[in-house]
């Protein structure tokens, strides 16, 4: 197997390795054993997307993590140093392409999760073409718990996935969808236990990489174009409504909270 840096200088937090026709993407950040999201791993998300998107080799990718999660959201020592106009400016825009790019990728993505995936990585894995889950991890979108309104692409995703009520219930709650339940409702192609997930996802991959690259690769952005449009709805005015959320009074308390390991007291403010 070889294995690849993307294009970027210095990659910290993920590994891309090729294997004949399918690549296979492993975040696998060294400063967190569940690969949180901080500055870093979210600006090379962006990177490894931007650079999927001109693929033009492999016919498949996995995405997976390294660890006992995927990526259990966003790290808590980072919110803080989001607290000004300029730091949430430039996290939206990053966030924006980081979705978009995604979305553009031709090659079919299939998403391993070994394990938990939370808010930003539970749209970029719901986002994907192909899920393959693991048996005891979930999908959660905490944004709501954290005081803040649920940006990152999951006000479009979820509810094109489960239905407006449910996930309306699940974002507004931060209730997780376990593997079972994504199984039930289709989100999911397949679960299995956690140390099969490698190999059940490169298998998908290995079958979509069979299929003829075209054909593939032009249904896969006709069915996006629908996804695209949901997006267009509500990710604008799901983010601007977020962008003051990080500077307010529940969000701090928030994060003062987690910090403290108590529950938060939230004022509205």
């Amino acid at each position: 197997m070889d294995e690849r840096r993307l294009r970027s200088p210095v990659v910290e937090t993920i590994r891309v390795e090729r294997d004949g026709d399918v690549l296979v993407a492993t975040i696998d950040h060294p400063s967190s054993p569940i690969n949180a999201v901080d500055a870093t791993l979210h600006r090379e998300l962006g990177e490894l997307f931007r650079d999927l998107k001109r693929e033009s080799s492999a016919r498949a990718v996995v995405l997976t993590g390294a660890g006992r999660a995927f990526s259990a959201g966003g790290d808590m020592d980072w919110f803080p140093s989001l607290r000004s106009p300029e730091a949430i400016h430039h996290l939206r825009r990053e966030a924006k392409q980081l979705v978009w790019d995604l979305l553009d990728v031709e090659v079919p993505v299939v998403c391993g999760l070994n394990g938990t995936a939370a808010g930003l990585a539970a749209s970029v894995a719901l986002l994907c073409d192909v899920v393959v889950m693991a048996d005891d991890a979930v999908i959660v979108d905490p944004h709501v718990k954290v005081g803040l309104v649920a940006g990152d692409g999951g006000a479009a995703i979820w509810p094109l996935l489960l239905g407006p009520l449910a996930a309306k219930r699940h974002l507004m709650l931060g209730e997780p969808l376990t593997a079972a339940e994504a199984l039930r409702l289709g989100a999911v192609a397949e679960v299995c236990a956690s140390d099969a997930v490698g190999e059940r996802a490169r298998s998908w991959a290995d079958r979509l990489a069979a299929g003829a690259p075209l054909a593939v690769q032009g249904t896969k952005l006709a069915v996006n174009a629908q996804i695209k449009r949901a997006l267009l709805d509500s990710f604008d005015l799901s983010t601007a409504l977020e962008v003051p959320c990080f500077l307010s009074a529940d969000h701090a308390e928030a994060v003062d909270a987690f910090r403290a390991k108590r529950t938060p007291r939230f004022e509205g403010r």
